[in-house]
């Protein structure tokens, strides 16, 4: 028991350390930000509308293409990276699987990034 306490007695102080600089960090902020509200700064700036105005309001559909072509981009590379470390590592036969699994993944990937570059979101007025 007490060999295992030693073993990951490392990773129980980084995370005592991560936990404390946390919430230092988050007080730190919370006490030295300025806080000077004012009609400009409450007001809606990405979207464009209030968020909770009237539910059968028009809204430009432009907004949600854009959100999906940054999953679209965020999954290719979040699967991108280290599949291209690891893909080495395995023997011919599963070099190869590897290959085309990623092939078909960057293809359905492909066919929603045509989808979103036909509907326009690619083009802002």
């Amino acid at each position: 028991m007490n060999e295992f306490l030693l073993e990951y007695l490392p990773i129980v102080i980084f995370i005592g350390i991560a936990a404390v600089l946390g919430i230092l960090f988050v007080v730190a902020a919370w006490l030295m930000a300025p806080s000077s509200p004012d009609s400009e700064k409450l007001s809606a700036y990405e979207c464009g509308f209030n968020a909770f105005d009237d539910a059968r309001m028009k809204f430009d559909v432009r907004f949600y293409l854009v959100s999906i072509l940054f999953i679209i981009f965020d999954l290719e590379v979040a699967f991108l990276f280290p599949w291209a470390v690891s893909i080495f590592d395995l023997s011919k036969g599963g070099m190869i699987f590897a290959f085309w699994s990623m092939m078909a993944f960057l293809g359905v990937l492909t066919v929603g990034f045509i989808y979103e570059w036909k509907k326009g979101a690619l083009e802002w007025e």
